[in-house]
């Protein structure tokens, strides 16, 4: 969206939130008139969700359930919880199976039962059979919806099929080919319509590549988007299509997964909503536990300090170089942590990768170090005295080694206990540097200068 179209939105919605509290509802209904479907969704992110509830009730029918599908799955809930039962249930109903499963992730388990109650038993099965599928596998974002053909069908048969399924189906860009549930192959409709009507489709398949229903959701849609698929086969242990994952939803995936992953790194636990729609008090709640967590952690540099009080006593100016040795270190293990976390989400690496990680960060950690102590030591030879340059120097190259060894281990670690790698990143990895450096630092002094 250009920021013109941006001012636009953002103008539409300091109107309609006027005419809101002015009783004008018909004045607010003509303001969305002109408005395109995502920048309705963008106008819901920018209101409170009192005014976004009476926004999208003032939305027709087909519009409403086209602006509720773009919405992201915490606004979704949000929302859902400032509608009427009525509503909800006519909504839910409107809703693909996946969808419902994204937004029944929002909600309390008890409003579940409720919403599935409104469904039709065929409906209510697919839902229910996706919600049994652990809460971060493919199994709960693909579409149980689909369309299959058959080796020794011929085009025609199978594109009649495809017409049968265009109101049901999540895509038909992609099809399946399976013998008896059994996924062997798959066909684009690229290629049907190509083909003559009397070819067979077993002539024209090709290798599928599928996801297990139980394999990690990120995963499997980086999978679908690195291959460049239109949709993703979902199988169950023995290789039976279960589902189908379209290129659409790999890329909400991605981009819900990221997200999360970008606020971890930060130390803030992820907005469900848009910032500007989010409550202050939701915005203290996702930032207050991990500066906590992290002025505990930060506890462990003032004991160091306070451990090496008669070393700094003898020697002021060795706290002078403190704020840059530390920092040092944090952003040397955050640039590596970085680096893994990102090569594990793109399945460069892996936890028996532990080995192999942990040497070439020792080796870019300690060229990193020479390179920056070889300034230091000019810098503070010159200006103080070679041995404190030395002193300097020795510990940019063992802080830069310890923190990049330290960064590059931490992603695999939680990795391997099934934590999120962003967890522990930038933040604990920086309070666990400041403390190790500050150790190095006082010890080498020490050493060096004999105090």
């Amino acid at each position: 969206m250009t920021p013109m179209q941006i001012q636009t939105v953002s103008e539409a919605a300091d109107d309609i939130r006027r005419l809101i509290a002015q009783g004008d509802l018909p004045g607010a209904s003509a303001a969305l008139t002109p408005l395109s479907v995502p920048e309705v969704v963008e106008l819901i992110d920018r209101l409170g969700i009192e005014d976004a509830a009476i926004v999208y009730r003032l939305l027709a029918k087909a519009r409403a359930l086209d602006v509720f599908e773009a919405l992201s799955p915490g606004t979704r809930g949000d929302l859902v919880r400032a509608l009427r039962n009525v509503e909800i249930t006519a909504l839910f109903a409107e809703m693909d199976p996946d969808d419902r499963v994204w937004l029944l992730d929002e909600l309390p388990a008890s409003v579940a039962p409720q919403l599935l109650r409104g469904l039709t038993r065929q409906e209510r099965d697919l839902t229910s059979s996706m919600l049994g599928y652990p809460q971060d596998s493919i199994g709960r974002r693909m579409s149980p919806e689909f369309v299959t053909t058959h080796p020794d069908l011929t085009v025609a048969q199978t594109l009649t099929r495809i017409r049968g399924a265009l109101d049901s189906a999540e895509t038909v860009y992609t099809i399946p080919v399976t013998e008896y549930r059994r996924i062997v192959g798959v066909v684009s409709l690229r290629e049907l319509m190509a083909a003559s009507d009397s070819d067979l489709v077993g002539d024209l398949m090709s290798e599928a590549h599928v996801a297990e229903v139980t394999e990690d959701a990120e995963t499997a849609a980086r999978r679908t988007t690195d291959f460049g698929l239109l949709a993703l086969p979902i199988v169950d242990s023995e290789q039976r299509l279960v589902g189908m994952l379209t290129v659409d939803d790999a890329a909400r995936i991605l981009k819900q997964e990221e997200s999360e992953d970008a606020a971890r790194q930060g130390g803030v636990e992820p907005l469900r909503r848009s910032y500007l729609s989010t409550p202050i008090r939701r915005l203290v709640r996702s930032r207050v536990v991990w500066l906590l967590v992290l002025a505990v952690g930060a506890s462990l540099t003032v004991q160091v300090l306070d451990a090496f009080q008669a070393t700094l006593a003898q020697l002021t100016v060795l706290a002078l170089f403190v704020p840059l040795l530390i920092g040092t270190g944090g952003n040397t293990g955050n640039q590596a942590a970085t680096t893994v976390t990102r090569s594990l989400a793109l399945g460069e690496v892996a936890p028996r990768d532990v080995l192999r990680v942990l040497s070439r960060e020792i080796r870019v950690g300690f060229c990193l170090g020479l390179l920056l102590g070889s300034l230091g030591f000019l810098f503070a030879g010159l200006i103080y005295e070679w041995q404190i340059g030395l002193v300097i120097a020795l510990t940019l190259v063992a802080v830069c080694t310890v923190a990049a060894s330290v960064g590059g281990m931490m992603p695999l670690i939680a990795r391997s206990i099934h934590v999120d790698p962003a967890v522990f990143s930038n933040p604990f990895i920086s309070t666990f540097t400041d403390a190790t450096g500050l150790v190095i630092y006082f010890l080498i002094a020490k050493a060096v200068l004999g105090i």
